[in-house]
């Protein structure tokens, strides 16, 4: 192989179609389309001799000569990545800012702890948290301005993923509300009169998707953009919101809430924290990546 006509890229390009087996996931790894992301994988299969990836019914499946490249090949990157990086990330002296994206919740639950830690440690640091924004309005001029998203079960086209830390839904209601503890009933539940939480971008209460194809209409009688706001009409009305467990017991003694379990289950939310592959090896990067991973550590255990 003549090195003159390598472009690196189409190593970063390699390494994420090992990785995920799969064009159109790689693409969205590293922030390509995915015809970008097939011209890139016939390319490679040109310059290795190899067709790298196979059709196997439904699926797609390394050879075995991309099954041998996959471990040397991360190695590789790695190292390369190191060429161009700082040694390492002073936070006592570090006045650079971060910029991070999440939903209200997220800022409710995780930013205290974090700040607590991030003024203690990094004193000089500043962090930037912007209004959420889906998949669907997160174009690639706005992401390279992004340090970390934090999501409930979205994909970032150009992200990793961590899971930070799990919640389950809950019914909030104000302290003495009249039928409060009978909630838990499904007619009960039913008759209430609910207020539904649509961000910017959906369509509807992610509560009510789940609920519809088990035949389920709540009576919502409100609409607002956010579980904060949802919590502070419910706290001074009879309206009852679905929202996340760890957020109502945060809020229950300032807003003098209630939670009650509700008659049907949706099992468990997870909240990912995500963050560009351009920033995968960024010592200040990683020096905050850890540290709200310990921040959703913390979270859990309580």
């Amino acid at each position: 192989m003549n090195l003159n006509s390598l472009d690196l890229n189409l190593l970063v390009a390699l390494d994420a179609l090992l990785r995920e087996a799969n064009v159109s996931r790689a693409a969205m790894r590293i922030g390509l389309s995915q015809p970008a992301a097939s011209h890139a994988l016939q390319r490679l299969r040109d310059l290795i001799g190899d067709p790298l990836l196979v059709r196997n019914g439904a699926r797609m499946e390394l050879t075995p000569r991309a099954l041998s490249l996959r471990a040397p090949l991360a190695q590789t990157l790695d190292q390369v990545r190191g060429l161009f990086l700082p040694d390492a990330f002073d936070a006592a002296s570090s006045d650079r800012q971060f910029r991070l994206m999440m939903p209200d919740l997220a800022v409710e639950l995780l930013m205290p702890r974090l700040m607590e830690k991030i003024v203690r440690i990094a004193p000089h640091l500043r962090i930037e948290v912007t209004p959420w924004r889906g998949p669907a309005d997160f174009q690639a001029e706005f992401a390279r301005t992004i340090d970390i998203v934090i999501g409930i079960g979205d994909a970032f086209k150009g992200f990793h993923r961590q899971l930070l830390y799990t919640d389950s839904d809950a019914l909030a209601v104000r302290r003495g509300h009249p039928v409060g503890k009978k909630l838990g009933r499904r007619e009960t539940f039913l008759r209430a009169r609910h207020v539904a939480v649509i961000k910017g971008g959906a369509s509807e209460d992610l509560i009510d998707m789940w609920l519809r194809p088990r035949g389920i209409e709540r009576n919502v009688a409100l609409v607002v953009p956010g579980y904060i706001e949802a919590l502070h009409v419910t706290a001074r009305t009879d309206l009852v919101a679905f929202v996340p467990r760890r957020l109502i017991a945060a809020l229950a003694k300032q807003l003098s809430l209630a939670t009650i379990t509700p008659p049907l289950d949706p099992g468990i939310d997870e909240m990912h924290m995500f963050y560009p592959t351009r920033a995968q090896m960024d010592p200040g990067s990683i020096w905050l990546r850890r540290l709200m991973l310990g921040t959703g550590r913390e979270l859990e255990k309580k």
